[in-house]
């Protein structure tokens, strides 16, 4: 897989403890990368002063700026080293995700960390967050940033689906799976494989007398398993190490997450956008609010941000 050279990590303005530049820092310091501290703020009162002539505001903008610019060079300083080089960015713009999807695009990063919180529930029905929209709409992988150390011989969980047999399914659980494995080896974890598989549907118990629900259960789940098992023999992964539960994957994973003390959940998103997604979401926006570690989100080959259009 490509390993990580480009970390462009994005800063919170708001505190001076940067969760995201401490993992990217670990992360640079496993494969040499570098790392750019990018920062994007918009004040709207800027925009509004009508009186002022559009020089007067853009100095008015860049005096800003210049400030957020002495803010971040102090807040990375204690993490620079003659080892390690982080650079810093601060744009103007007036919505943050695009300027770090664009900016990621152009620079051809390899990965985008943020740091995450739990979010309102009926906010994140009607308004969708910044790391939302990151996550259905970048290409890059984006790693969201818990309280939750990275220590050695910790638990990296792989979300797997192994309900389609497409190519791209199994393109995609392969991208998981290759990166949770290079990120293993540079920390000395080890990698397990979750999958959730569906219960016996209601209304076949109830239109069916004859149904057997405890047949058709264990036959779900025994092809789920079988599944999942092939997947971990083609990769080397311990058969002891593969999880299939029977449940939804925003319940299922967050268990076993807890379960291991995972320090690490990886899974694929496929981007959904529009009004359905504003709904119900995808699963790595259910997944994330419930979790007590970092989530790294990959997008399979070939997907188009979006922004590219």
């Amino acid at each position: 897989m490509k390993d990580y050279k480009k970390i462009l990590v994005v800063i919170n303005p708001t505190t001076d403890h940067q969760p995201a530049l401490a993992r990217a820092v670990e992360l640079a310091s496993k494969s040499d990368a570098v790392i750019t501290a990018f920062l994007s703020i918009f004040d709207f009162s800027y925009e509004m002063t009508s009186i002022l002539s559009s020089q007067e505001r853009e100095a008015m903008r860049q005096g800003v700026i210049d400030q957020r610019v002495a803010w971040l060079e102090n807040a990375i300083s204690g993490f620079s080293s003659k080892k390690l080089t982080i650079n810093t960015e601060v744009v103007w713009h007036n919505r943050p995700f695009e300027s770090v999807i664009n900016f990621a695009m152009k620079g051809d990063y390899d990965l985008i960390v943020k740091s995450t919180h739990q979010h309102d529930k009926l906010k994140a029905v009607i308004f969708t967050p910044t790391d939302w929209h990151l996550m259905r709409k970048s290409p890059v992988p984006v790693l969201m940033v818990k309280e939750h150390d990275w220590p050695v011989q910790g638990k990296i969980v792989c979300a797997v689906n192994v309900v389609s047999e497409d190519d791209d399914h199994q393109n995609l659980n392969g991208k998981i799976i290759n990166h949770a494995l290079d990120l293993a080896k540079k920390f000395s974890a080890s990698v397990h494989l979750v999958n959730g598989y569906p219960g016996t549907p209601v209304n076949l118990a109830i239109e069916l007398p004859d149904f057997d629900a405890n047949i058709y259960n264990n036959t779900v789940r025994m092809q789920h398993e079988q599944r999942v098992q092939y997947l971990a023999q083609a990769y080397n992964i311990p058969l002891e190490n593969c999880h299939v539960e029977e449940g939804l994957p925003e319940d299922v994973i967050p268990e076993l997450a807890a379960k291991l003390d995972a320090e690490l959940v990886v899974l694929g998103t496929v981007g959904r956008t529009g009004f359905s997604a504003a709904l119900i979401g995808n699963t790595a926006e259910h997944v994330i609010d419930s979790i007590n570690c970092d989530l790294l989100a990959i997008k399979p080959d070939g997907y188009k941000s979006p922004l590219e259009d």
